[in-house]
């Protein structure tokens, strides 16, 4: 029977520095931007006082930009809505802060739609051209954050939907 541990075999891992990666400066992969946008929703005094409600269109905040990236705060009142759209050349991440949020889109292909229902601390990441729309189908306001690599620089607007999409509007 052998009793040693990996420990006392290999040694602590993280005394062998060349095994150990550099931390990055910036964020460049999508684990980073999640990470990232992680970290800025736990710190909730860095956002919260920022928010601000406007009963005739969602209000947004452009938080912060870094190389590469942009972060945006945005707040919904029950029943705004992004309308059908896609950002162009930028992936992203959105992640719910308060209150609940609905993503519909037509990624159920040909024979339906994909309907999610986002709550607090929820994130969804896509591609860039993803088209989809977000609204507050609740009765609550709601807060969410959104990074988007490269920054956002496009944000075009669908007049109709796919019919996947339409299923999924007219489901909710």
């Amino acid at each position: 029977m052998n009793s040693d541990s990996d420990l006392q075999i290999a040694g602590d891992i993280l005394e062998v520095l060349h095994l150990l990666q550099p931390e990055r400066e910036h964020p460049s992969t999508v684990a980073d931007f999640t990470r990232l946008a992680r970290t800025i929703a736990a710190d909730r005094p860095r956002w919260e006082h920022l928010v601000r409600y406007d009963a005739t269109t969602r209000w947004y905040h452009r938080l912060s930009t870094g190389p590469g990236h942009e972060v945006w705060l945005l707040s919904w009142l029950p029943g705004q809505t992004t309308g059908l759209h896609h950002h162009g050349p930028s992936s992203g991440v959105l992640t719910v802060l308060d209150g609940t949020l609905t993503e519909r889109n037509a990624a159920g292909g040909p024979s339906g739609s994909a309907r999610r229902v986002l709550e607090p601390g929820a994130q969804r990441v896509f591609a860039p051209q993803h088209l989809h729309e977000i609204v507050n189908d609740s009765l609550e306001p709601a807060v969410s954050l959104h990074v988007y690599f490269p920054g956002l620089t496009e944000m075009p607007m669908h007049t109709s939907a796919p019919a996947a999409v339409a299923v999924a509007r007219a489901d909710a």
